[in-house]
């Protein structure tokens, strides 16, 4: 958790309850709206939870001021370590204990799943901040999706590809619900845009050595590798994709935006040049409202310090929330509150224009092909083309009805 103080965050798995990023609480307030907040702020995927806090903190810090003067929002973030077990603790304890009216967070898709029947049985609403497997928002009436779904960016991918010269791809991604779901897209699109497939591996989600499973790509005569691994991971599978000899034969690296964070391709090293991605946020995008957020963001966290794609997610969500809190000055039921947020728009997202698809609560938004480039030295990820209003294919392809969920 760098860049936090014990006066931010105190720590403890499970049980940590944040102070300073709570201004609702020093305010003087006739109604006090209750957001909890549960994210891995700790163990192996703390940099998702880290991200997210990080960009929905700042739009909380810099907005607060906008909402009514008799309404405060408190928000209360609790450390769950991205395990599933301790988000249904919890958010079970949000509910009965905090009683809070809304809730947001799950980092990781087993998350959110875990807790979609409590969400339904209380009917609280909950925005998932980073969680991406498609059929999250079929579990429970009451999520909705600010991030983006893997068949938003994998399916895209996908049908990119063999129209720009792929055309035998091998598939390395991170066995769980997540990678799955972002295998099934690419090869999905990309079979049936004529693509091959040259092989397949799912590495366990606990790996930290990818080297092994990259080895064994060269002699499938791939001419890529579709690359999928969780944030904090995604340095040492390019590491491992070098080291392994695949950039020196040709073999070109694709993949969906999760595996090209902003802020983690500063350390990757020139490796990682050449990597195109289909992703629904870049650092560099000139529009206005992410060269405010940039900005921003460079203030409260460093000049050398950039958002990701999960930090855009994390800021849009809480603008989604501030925009329901204004939208009924603080008063709303649970049903109230789930039918704006299902209908929520903005223009000013860093992303660009975004929607929720009331049909489905998921995000709708841009999706930019983008490759990294050596910019003064340092990897950047460089936009060569966009795809607007992108629905999560997966949803349309799989209507409720026609096959369970």
């Amino acid at each position: 958790m760098s860049g936090y103080t014990r006066r931010d965050f105190m720590a403890g798995t499970g049980s940590a309850l944040l102070l300073a990023a709570t201004p609702g609480r020093a305010r003087a307030a006739d109604k006090v709206i209750k957001l909890g907040m549960s994210l891995a702020m700790s163990g192996p995927v703390a940099s998702i939870g880290e991200s997210v806090w990080r960009g929905a903190n700042l739009y909380h810090k810099l907005n607060r001021g906008s909402l009514p003067k008799e309404v405060a929002l408190d928000v209360i973030l609790r450390d769950d370590g991205g395990n599933a077990d301790n988000i249904k603790r919890i958010v079970q304890e949000f509910i009965v204990r905090e009683r809070v009216q809304l809730l947001g967070g799950a980092a990781l898709s087993p998350q959110a799943f875990a807790v979609a029947p409590l969400v339904s049985q209380a009917k609280t609403p909950f925005v998932i901040l980073n969680a991406s497997t498609s059929r999250i928002t079929r579990e429970s009436p009451w999520f909705v999706r600010t991030s983006a779904t893997l068949w938003q960016t994998g399916y895209t991918i996908g049908e990119w590809a063999p129209a720009n010269g792929y055309k035998r791809t091998y598939t390395l991604v991170s066995d769980y619900a997540a990678g799955v779901d972002v295998e099934s897209a690419f090869t999905s699109a990309f079979t049936k845009k004529g693509g091959q497939i040259a092989g397949s591996v799912r590495a366990p989600l606990t790996t930290t050595d990818y080297l092994p499973y990259m080895e064994n790509i060269k002699p499938s005569g791939a001419d890529s590798v579709f690359m999928f691994v969780p944030a904090g991971r995604v340095g040492r599978a390019v590491a491992a994709f070098g080291a392994a000899g695949l950039k020196g034969a040709g073999i070109r690296l694709i993949g969906t935006g999760d595996i090209a964070p902003d802020d983690e391709l500063l350390d990757m090293g020139e490796d990682v040049a050449g990597l195109v991605t289909a992703g629904v946020y870049y650092s560099g995008n000139p529009l206005p409202a992410n060269v405010d957020f940039v900005k921003a963001w460079k203030a409260e966290y460093g000049a050398k310090s950039v958002p990701n794609y999960i930090a855009a997610a994390g800021w849009d969500g809480m603008m989604a929330i501030y925009d329901l809190i204004r939208a009924t000055g603080g008063d709303f039921t649970s049903d109230q509150a789930i039918r704006f947020l299902s209908t929520w728009k903005t223009a000013n997202s860093p992303r660009g224009p975004i929607s929720i698809d009331p049909d489905t609560h998921d995000i709708v938004q841009s999706v930019y092909i983008s490759r990294v480039e050596l910019v003064d030295g340092l990897p950047t990820s460089v936009s060569f083309g966009k795809i607007a209003g992108v629905k999560d294919p997966w949803k349309e392809l799989n209507p409720v009805g026609a096959a369970g969920k």
